[in-house]
């Protein structure tokens, strides 16, 4: 290894402690290339943007949030300029990126030639990706609730980019039924992410051929279930509690409640010899969606 490169070695290490002992920034700022390196941040105040240096030389930059509150830390390349991440959503990459929980970090680096390159960060999951968790609180590192909120398509336009690439975008008046899948919002400024807070999630078919028919973000009906919860009539199937009144019959046999409309004419039978019909629709204290036994487990989705 020659001189200049043991030179180069020991420069790119001075870039990279440089800034250990500056002052935390507490408001918006626009960094020279003299703040690169380790940059503490806090938006506890409120939201926060940092300016990255403009990339026309090789630099280090590893900005690093203390604080753990739901303000934004934005951090920008300077205008006309991109940072480099999500690189398979778009090529080019974005004009800003996040950070977003206490301890969550970006290390950036400048190729010399306009943009800034992921190096490192606390969390490189995929956008959109989405898992159970053991806290109810957020983990560091983008994530958040897929609870089917509308989100900007200017402050998501990573998350944008995905739903648009995902092949599970549907239109607004189509979210009925497809409450898995992104919207495309108001069709100009915003987008919608899926709702699965309390939904069962089921592996996609996919040509296996034993749930046929159905598209990726689909909900599927629950199993109805008939209950005889009275003893006043027989039924041709039901199950039964002598001591429940009406009202409690489903919960105690362990049945969430129905949406008596999405069902239909679906009807039992009452009577000697199934002489009447009772309808989910009118009756649905009589009828109930089974479930498996199960554990409530929070879901969370990357967001960036």
């Amino acid at each position: 290894m020659s001189r200049s490169d043991d030179l180069a070695l020991i420069e790119s290490g001075m870039l990279t402690v440089r800034g250990v002992n500056n002052t935390v920034v507490l408001s918006n700022k626009v960094l020279t290339v003299q703040d690169t390196g380790f940059v503490l941040a806090d938006a506890s105040a409120g939201q926060l943007k940092i300016t990255l240096p403009v990339a026309s030389t090789p630099m280090d930059v590893r900005i690093q949030r203390i604080d753990n509150t739901a303000n934004r830390l934005l951090v920008y390349a300077a205008k006309g300029e991109s940072i480099k991440f999500h690189t398979h959503l778009r090529e080019g990459g974005y004009p800003f990126c996040m950070v977003l929980g206490g301890g969550d970090f970006w290390h950036l680096r400048s190729d010399g030639a306009g943009s800034w390159v992921l190096i490192d960060r606390l969390d490189k999951t995929a956008a959109g990706r989405v898992v159970f968790d053991t806290s109810i609180a957020l983990n560091p590192g983008g994530w958040g609730k897929p609870s089917g909120v509308l989100l900007s398509r200017t402050d998501w336009p990573w998350l944008w980019d995905h739903a648009q690439q995902s092949g599970m975008l549907v239109s607004e008046a189509d979210r009925t039924g497809m409450e898995g899948c992104w919207t495309s919002g108001n069709g100009s400024t915003t987008f919608r992410m899926p709702e699965l807070r309390g939904e069962f999630l089921r592996a996609f078919d996919e040509a296996r051929g034993l749930d046929q028919g159905r598209q990726a973000g689909s909900r599927q009906l629950g199993s109805l279930q008939v209950l005889d919860s009275t003893v006043s009539t027989s039924t041709v199937t039901g199950l039964y509690n002598p001591s429940t009144p009406e009202n409690e019959a489903a919960s105690r046999a362990g049945l969430d409640p129905i949406n008596a409309a999405e069902y239909g004419n679906a009807a039992s039978y009452v009577g000697v010899g199934g002489g009447n019909s009772a309808k989910a629709i009118n009756e649905p204290n009589n009828f109930g969606v089974s479930r498996p036994r199960n554990i409530a487990q929070p879901v969370r989705i990357k967001l960036i």
